[in-house]
């Protein structure tokens, strides 16, 4: 978030705790970077569900992803159709880069 606010670039913000992402959301990553990415594996949660030798279907990991939002690796940053997980400032200044070219 403050990436963006030091850019003054407006964001729409979702606390997962208190909304979680909606499949068709994950899906869209999933898609993009496969199901194992948004995984957070290094995570407390993980290891307090006894993750680690959990062999489940892409289907079951994005439901177990919407039900316990703290096993999702974030940030989920979303521009257009252009997705990023995790920190990715780099990905975040070409966007903007292009966005300000693009406009008149």
């Amino acid at each position: 978030m403050r990436f963006f606010s030091e850019r003054r670039v407006r964001v729409h913000f979702v606390d997962l705790m208190e909304r979680a992402a909606a499949l068709g959301e994950l899906k869209r990553f999933a898609q993009k970077f496969g199901v194992d990415a948004l995984i957070d594996r290094t995570g407390k949660r993980f290891a307090e569900l006894g993750l680690a030798s959990a062999r489940l279907t892409d289907q079951r990991w994005l439901d177990r992803l919407c039900e316990e939002p703290l096993l999702l690796r974030t940030p989920l940053v979303r521009f257009q159709h252009q997705l990023t997980i995790g920190l990715d400032e780099s990905a975040w200044k070409d966007w903007l880069a292009a966005a300000a070219t693009a406009q008149p």
